[in-house]
């Protein structure tokens, strides 16, 4: 089975889909967002951010038009996301999978996307940036995932740093794969930059 990296993140817009697109990137793996809200694609965003000719990008199992949980957009439009119907996409590279919003975002009423996560057999990254609450987001989200036997790669800090939060977070053996800074603009140059941090994971 090829290799499988699901990013996750403490709560939505922490930087998830920059975090995939450099890991794309620097591991010149695959990507897919099983989940998309809304009408913008990740996908497309990370199409336009990755350089290399390698990657497939592979289709949503699921497109929902409204911005909002994954499982609200569904019922907005009288369907109910099915696990039996999101199929890991064919492929002999590494697969970058991106999550939609959080490890405990409903996808319907009884299956979340750590379900997900432990469904396909995958290694998860958590992308965490710093907030006021932030460091309870992420030590629940770390607790979440190794309750379930879900083997945690390490962290992504997306945005500035903050040593006092990072030293509570980091005391809980946790690895700090490296950082994603704010760009005023994200163009495939400022992703390559990202390409020694992470091509060893």
């Amino acid at each position: 089975m090829a290799r499988r990296i699901f990013v996750t993140g403490i709560d939505t817009n922490v930087g998830k889909t920059i975090a995939s697109a450099a890991l794309v990137q620097a591991l010149q793996a695959d990507y897919w967002k099983p989940i998309q809200t809304g009408t913008e694609r990740d996908t497309e965003q990370v199409q336009k951010l990755v350089s290399h000719t390698k990657t497939q990008f592979h289709e949503e199992a699921y497109w929902l038009k409204e911005p909002v949980s994954p499982h609200a957009a569904a019922h907005i439009e009288q369907i109910q996301i099915q696990a039996q119907h999101i199929l890991v996409p064919q492929t002999k590279n590494t697969l970058v999978i991106e999550g939609a919003g959080g490890v405990l975002v409903p996808l319907n009423t009884h299956f979340f996307i750590i379900d997900l996560i432990k469904k396909i057999e995958a290694e998860t990254i958590l992308v965490v940036k710093h907030y006021l609450g932030s460091i309870n987001h992420t030590l629940l989200s770390i607790e979440a995932l190794k309750k379930r036997n879900i083997n945690i790669l390490g962290i992504i800090i997306s945005g500035e740093e903050n040593p006092a939060s990072e030293e509570i977070i980091l005391n809980q053996n946790i690895k700090l794969l490296g950082r994603i800074y704010q760009e005023k603009k994200l163009t495939t140059e400022s992703i390559k930059k990202y390409e020694a941090t992470f091509a060893l994971i």
